[in-house]
């Protein structure tokens, strides 16, 4: 049996990012997978690493419970909608403060390589955005989800990374919104 960890990373849990990670966890129970949903916005934390790797900064129950749920996940997945080319504040702020060296990945002494630590997991984002997809690569050169797959997640040993994007929304009509829960929620019954 597959473990999960979805993460919904929208600030507001009225968003089509709250359906989209309810949908996907509800395809990946049908198919068996034991799933955790966290919002977020629910987690008490500063999301500012305050003196940046040069003091070490406790981490609040919260964060300490996520990096035990992160660690024991088989398969992440990260529904967040696409601001200003990334992604929130929240999720910069949560990578921040738990992606940590000694966790995510470890220095190596005299080497500009890293040790990965989260090996052995998978991952899918799935991300919203106003901005059209081929917009988005051609002009922008997609910086939030290069970020994400290779400056953060697979940069920690987490791979594949695959990427599902759902825009525009906000010309989607309720049928093209019913389609992309419809597609998510399948994706998470094949959990990928």
């Amino acid at each position: 049996m597959k473990n999960i960890l979805i993460i919904n990373a929208h600030p507001d849990k009225e968003s089509l990012c709250t359906e989209l990670a309810l949908n996907y966890q509800s395809g990946a129970e049908a198919a068996g997978a034991r799933c955790k949903l966290v919002h977020l916005t629910d987690l008490q934390f500063d999301p500012i690493l305050r003196q940046g790797y040069r003091q070490v900064m406790p981490l609040e129950p919260d964060l300490l419970k996520m990096q035990q749920d992160l660690f024991a996940a088989d398969h992440l997945v990260m529904v967040y909608p696409n601001w200003w080319g990334t992604y929130p504040a929240l999720l910069k702020g949560f990578i921040d403060r738990m992606f940590l060296p000694g966790f995510a990945f470890k220095f190596k002494e005299k080497s500009v390589f890293q040790e990965k630590l989260l090996t052995d997991k998978t991952a899918r984002l799935i991300v919203t955005m106003d901005t059209p997809a081929w917009y988005y690569s051609l002009i922008y050169k997609q910086p939030g989800h290069r970020s994400m797959k290779k400056g953060i997640l697979e940069f920690a040993g987490i791979k594949p990374v695959k990427i599902t994007s759902f825009s525009p929304v906000k010309s989607a009509t309720p049928q093209q919104r019913s389609k992309w829960l419809a597609k998510v929620n399948k994706l998470g019954f094949n959990q990928n």
